[in-house]
C-alpha cells in the first residue's frame, strides 16, 4: 500500500517479508504532513496464511479520524486506492498496523481500532497476545459504549483503557497523570505480550511490554534527513512532499529502519509523544544505546550517515521532565477553565451513540449481499473493458465488514475512487471468452442514525433554500435537471410547486410528500421503460421501475433548487415491503442534501426513508454515473448476447 499526497506518484509494492509477522508504526509530526508509506508484503504465500493492514490518521488534524483497512491482503491484491481522499491525507498523527496470521481476520478484527470517546476519535494498536480471560476479569462490567465490536484481546484492552479514562473523567491524554497511564499499561504486561500505541489525535502513548517477542524502537526524523527513504522489512516511509520540507517526526516502530538513530525501548517503558517529540518518558535518565540498522537485500545504502540525536533531559528519578510536567499541568488547567467558561458541544460519531435523545436504542444490523452478473455470447470476445461499482460505501453509518469481487476471466484490474467518491474497478480483458461472470459478495453493518434536530438555527427548514456562491458551484451537478423541452420543464416545475404549496413551503415535509406520492400514485411495472426514458415520460405515464421513480424525484427536487443525486444499492425487503422483487436486483433511490444536515436518503419505490434496510453502493448525477456493471466490446463478439443478473440480500446474526 502506498499512501501518497495528491502530488506524489504511487510507489510499486514490494513483497519482502521473510516470515509471517506483525508490526506497528506510529508517527507524530510537529505539523500537518503527508508522508509516503509503502507496506511490504511477501509474494506467493499459500494455504490459509494471510496478511492484513490498517491505516489511521486525523485529516486536517481534526478530532475525527479516518481509518482504512484490508484484513485479507494476499500478494498483489492489496487495495492501492484504499485511502479514499488524497486531499485529506494530511495529519500530525499516523498509525499503521501490518499483520501476518495463519487465519483470516475480518474488518472488525483488523487494527488500528477506532472508537469515539469524549468528543473525539481514539485509535489503538497492539502487537502481541494477551490472556483474554484475565482481560475480561479486569475489564469487568463496563457500559455498552465500551463493549468491543470484535472478539480480539486487543480491542478488549482498548475498551478497558477507555473505561479507565471515563472513570477519572478525563477527555484527553494530556489531562492524565503520565504515571497513572503507565500503571494501566503495566497491568496488561502480566497478561502476555503488550506492545501498544494509543492516541487521541494529539498525543500518542507507546508502551513496550516485558514479554514482547519483538522490540519497539523510536527515533526523531528531522530535516534534512526527513527527505531520505527509511526502509525496514515491513514498511518504508519518507517525507517527500514539498510542503513537508521542514517537518520533524517522532517515529515508533516494531523494527528499526536502515537509516537513522533508532533507540530500543526497554521492557516496561512508556513514552508520551506529541507534535514530533517525547513529552514524557518513564525510563531512567540515561541515553540508551542505538541499534545498528538491519541489512536488507537489494536495497540501496543511505546517501548520508546517521546524524546524532539529542535525548530530552530528565530531571528526576522517575523519569519525568519538570518542564514537561509543568506543560501537562498548564494544559489541564487551561482545559478546565475553558470547560467551565464555555461548555463544548461536539457531535459524536454516529457509531458511538447507543440511544436517541428520546431514549430509543440505536443498534445495527448485519446484511450480506451477493450480486452475480453473467454475460454469454455466441461468438468469442477478443478484447473488452469493464467498469464495476459493486463495493458498498464505508462511512460512519455503514461499515463494510468484508467485500470480495471475483471475475471469471483474467484481466488487468485497476481499483480507484471515481469523481463521485465511488469505489470502482476498471477491468481490461485481452483473452478470448464466450462467457463472463462477475460476482461480488459483501457484508456490511448498518447503524441506526439518531433523528435530525430541525430546531438548530442554521438548518434551513423552508423553501426557497439560500446557497452561497461557492456552495452552488459545488452543488451544480446536483442542481441541474436533465435537459428537456421547455414545455415539459414548465409542467414538471408546476408539479413540483404543488408539493411546496401543499406543505406550506416546509422543506422536509415537501420532500416527504414527493416520496410518498410517487409510491402511492405511480405503478411499478417492469419492462416498459429504458435508459432513454425521461422524467417527463414517467410523470406522464405514471408507471415505471425504481430507476424511473428516482429520476423523477431528482428532477422535481432540482427544479425546487434542492440538490439531489442518484443512489444505487440494495434493499433487504424481508416482510416489510410489498415490492419484494427488489430483493432480487440492484435498487435505486434518491439522496437529498439539506443545509447543515447532509445527504439523506428517500426511497420512492417503497415510499420509505432510507434506514437500515438499504445498502448504499454508488452514487452520481444519474444512472450512468452509478451503474453497477458496464462495459465496451472492442474486438470480437456479434451474434446473440445473454445477460443474467442474480442478487440475494440476507440478514446475518452476530
Amino acid at each position: 500500500m502506498s499512501c501518497p499526497t495528491p502530488h506524489t506518484r504511487t510507489e510499486p509494492l514490494m513483497f519482502q517479508i521473510p516470515i509471517l509477522t506483525s508490526d506497528i508504526l506510529a508517527m507524530s509530526l510537529d505539523g500537518s504532513a503527508s508522508p509516503t508509506i509503502n507496506i511490504s508484503l511477501r509474494d506467493g504465500i499459500g494455504g490459509s496464511h494471510s496478511y492484513g493492514w490498517g491505516f489511521g490518521w486525523y485529516p486536517g488534524d481534526q478530532v475525527s479520524s479516518m481509518v482504512v483497512k484490508d484484513p485479507v491482503a494476499k500478494d498483489t491484491q492489496v487495495v492501492l486506492d484504499a485511502v479514499t481522499d488524497w486531499s485529506n491525507f494530511r495529519s500530525t498523527v499516523f498509525f499503521c498496523k501490518m499483520r501476518g496470521a495463519s487465519k483470516t481476520y475480518s474488518q472488525t478484527e483488523t487494527q488500528p481500532f477506532s472508537r469515539s470517546f469524549a468528543g473525539r476519535d481514539w485509535l489503538f494498536m497492539h502487537n502481541g497476545d494477551l490472556e483474554k480471560q484475565k482481560l475480561e476479569a479486569l475489564h469487568g462490567k463496563q457500559t455498552r459504549l465500551l463493549e468491543p465490536l470484535g472478539t480480539t484481546d486487543s480491542e478488549l484492552a482498548f475498551c478497558h483503557l477507555l473505561g479507565q479514562l471515563e472513570g477519572i473523567k478525563t477527555r484527553r491524554l494530556s489531562e492524565i497523570d503520565p504515571t497513572e497511564l503507565h500503571r494501566w499499561f503495566l497491568e496488561f504486561d502480566g497478561f502476555g505480550s503488550s506492545d501498544m500505541c494509543l492516541t487521541d489525535g494529539q498525543t500518542i502513548a507507546c508502551f513496550h511490554g516485558s514479554q514482547s517477542p519483538k522490540g519497539l524502537y523510536y527515533a526523531r526524523v528531522q530535516p534534512p534527513d526527513n527527505r531520505e527513504t527509511y526502509q525496514s522489512d515491513a514498511v518504508d516511509f519518507r517525507l517527500d512532499d514539498g510542503r513537508d520540507t521542514y517537518r520533524t517526526a517522532l517515529v515508533v516502530a516494531s523494527t528499526p529502519f536502515t537509516y537513522g538513530d533508532w533507540i530500543p525501548m526497554a521492557p516496561g517503558q512508556c513514552l508520551l509523544v506529541r507534535r514530533g517529540d517525547i513529552v514524557w518518558n518513564s525510563a531512567p535518565a540515561r541515553r540508551e544505546a542505538s541499534v545498528p540498522p538491519p541489512a536488507l537485500s537489494q536495497r540501496p545504502a543511505p546517501s548520508q550517515p546517521p546524524l546524532p540525536q539529542q535525548q530530552p533531559q530528565q530531571a528526576d528519578g522517575q523519569g519525568t521532565d519538570f518542564n514537561t510536567l509543568q506543560m501537562f499541568q498548564a494544559e489541564q488547567s487551561q482545559s478546565q477553565a475553558k470547560a467551565q467558561a464555555q461548555p463544548q458541544s461536539l457531535t459524536p460519531n454516529v457509531r458511538s451513540q447507543i440511544q436517541s435523545p428520546g431514549g430509543n436504542p440505536l443498534t445495527y444490523r448485519i446484511l450480506e449481499v451477493r450480486h452475480h452478473t453473467e454475460y454469454e455470447y455466441t461468438k468469442p470476445i477478443s478484447r473488452s473493458t469493464h467498469f464495476f461499482r459493486l463495493q458498498p460505501v464505508d462511512d460512519p453509518i455503514q461499515e463494510v465488514v468484508k467485500s470480495q469481487l471475483v471475475v471469471s476471466t483474467p484481466g488487468e484490474e485497476i481499483q480507484f475512487e471515481d469523481v463521485f467518491g465511488n469505489q470502482a474497478v476498471h477491468y481490461t480483458i485481452d483473452a478470448p471468452y464466450t462467457k463472463l461472470s462477475v460476482t461480488a459478495v459483501s457484508q456490511v453493518k448498518i447503524f441506526a442514525r439518531p433523528p435530525d434536530d430541525p430546531s438548530l438555527s442554521r438548518r434551513q427548514t423552508s423553501i426557497p433554500l439560500v446557497w452561497m456562491p461557492w456552495q452552488r458551484q459545488m452543488m451544480t451537478p446536483y442542481l441541474l435537471p436533465r435537459e428537456l423541452p421547455e414545455s415539459e420543464l414548465h409542467e414538471l416545475t408546476e408539479y413540483a410547486m404543488s408539493f411546496v404549496e401543499r406543505n406550506d413551503y416546509q422543506l422536509v415535509k415537501t420532500i416527504e410528500d414527493i416520496n410518498r406520492s410517487i409510491y402511492r400514485d405511480y405503478k411499478y411495472v417492469q419492462g416498459i421503460t429504458s435508459l432513454h426514458t425521461t422524467a417527463f415520460d414517467v410523470y406522464s405515464e405514471r408507471k415505471g421501475v425504481c430507476q424511473d421513480f428516482a429520476n423523477l424525484f431528482i428532477s422535481l427536487a432540482r427544479l425546487l433548487n434542492i440538490p439531489a443525486r442518484y443512489r444505487m444499492g440494495y434493499v433487504y425487503t424481508g416482510a416489510n415491503y410489498e415490492n419484494k422483487v427488489q430483493s432480487d436486483a440492484s435498487h435505486a433511490w434518491v439522496e437529498v442534501y439539506f443545509p447543515f444536515v447532509g445527504w439523506r436518503g428517500f426511497d420512492p419505490t417503497n415510499g420509505s426513508f432510507v434506514t437500515q434496510d438499504h445498502i448504499r453502493v454508488a452514487c452520481g448525477r444519474n444512472y450512468r454515473d452509478a451503474t453497477p456493471t458496464s462495459g465496451t466490446i472492442y474486438k470480437g463478439g456479434g451474434g446473440m448476447e445473454t445477460l443474467k443478473i442474480d442478487v440475494k440480500v440476507r440478514e446475518l446474526s452476530e
